[in-house]
């Protein structure tokens, strides 16, 4: 507030020596008591505050905004937290070692086959649905089933080639959609990916499965792949709340 007054004298005495006057420049005591008045005193001191008063009021403004935001985040994180608690991952799953990737929309496990193979899965979270008819005594409208894309790279632990599985895992069955070969030092810009796995021969789609349920590749990790989706989903969107309400606090 000193400062206000400060500069409000400093706008009075350059009013006053632009200003006619019967006075004598050199007595300031009497330019400045010529100006002195509770009206003129109060009008410089309004139009000084009037000049800061947009800053002020957009300062005010998006405090505000801000502050509404962190609201409404406070709030999702609460609910969350109550109402759908994330639990702890899962490390293991049969012969799987579970590896979660923090932040990302994957996750990654592992596993050693009869001491000669190599197995790593990855797997998408919810990345898809279809809609299905509903069951039971309410049949109106449609339910989702959600479709996580899932990655099965098998390697001789020997070395060369591996093969890939791109598998469908749906909440209660895996399927195989794709077969390929992949060259750990191959060159082409555009390999052969393989046929369509629906256009192979029967006996040989089945053989196929098969030769995956060995290595635990199966209908049963389909259902847990959905379990640890979800509760993913629920981490990654809490970490995600907590990020942007850090921002907004800074």
């Amino acid at each position: 507030m000193s400062r206000l007054i400060r500069a409000a004298r400093r706008t009075l005495v350059s009013y006053s020596s632009s200003s006619p006057s019967h006075t004598s420049p050199v007595h300031g005591f009497q330019v400045y008591n010529h100006f002195s008045s509770h009206l003129q005193w109060r009008n410089a001191i309004s139009s000084l505050l009037f000049q800061s008063r947009p800053y002020a009021t957009d300062k005010c403004t998006k405090s505000l905004f801000e502050a509404n935001i962190l609201r409404i985040l406070h709030n999702e994180i609460e609910y969350q937290t109550e109402y759908a608690p994330p639990h702890q991952h899962a490390t293991k799953f049969n012969s799987f070692v579970v590896q979660d990737r923090p932040g990302e929309q994957w996750m990654t496990m592992r596993s050693i086959f009869n001491d000669s193979e190599d197995i790593k899965l990855e797997a998408t979270m919810f990345d898809g649905y279809e809609s299905v008819p509903k069951f039971g005594d309410d049949t109106s409208g449609e339910d989702m089933r959600f479709h996580i894309s899932l990655l099965v790279d098998i390697s001789k632990r020997s070395g060369g080639d591996a093969l890939e599985f791109v598998c469908s895992a749906w909440p209660d069955c895996l399927e195989i959609q794709k077969l390929y070969l992949l060259s750990r030092d191959s060159m082409l810009s555009r390999p052969y990916m393989g046929p369509d796995f629906r256009n192979l021969n029967p006996q040989l789609q089945e053989r196929l499965r098969e030769f995956l349920e060995a290595r635990g590749v199966n209908d049963e990790l389909s259902v847990f792949l959905h379990e640890y989706m979800k509760n993913k989903d629920r981490i990654e969107l809490m970490q995600w709340f907590g990020k942007v309400k850090s921002f907004m606090e800074k």
